[in-house]
């Protein structure tokens, strides 16, 4: 059960970052320049792709997630 709770954490930060992407790249186009809601949202980004990182190489560690070949 904690393998596949962990492996949903995972999913949600995927998508969090991409969601961050997307305000990011929405920010970029339509918002004004003395605005800092890109800089907010690209930090919010690498925080994400940092806790992202660590938790992958926690899960590695523990046994949670495993690599496999890619079949080349």
């Amino acid at each position: 059960m904690a393998i596949l709770l962990f492996k949903i954490y995972i999913a949600i930060l995927f998508l969090s970052i991409g969601a961050s992407l997307l305000a990011g790249g929405f920010y970029l186009v339509k918002d004004d320049s003395k605005s800092k809601r890109l800089v907010t949202t690209l930090t919010f980004r690498v925080t994400l792709s940092i806790l992202l990182f660590v938790s992958l190489f926690v899960g590695f560690r523990f046994g949670w997630i495993q690599p496999h070949s890619a079949g080349f």
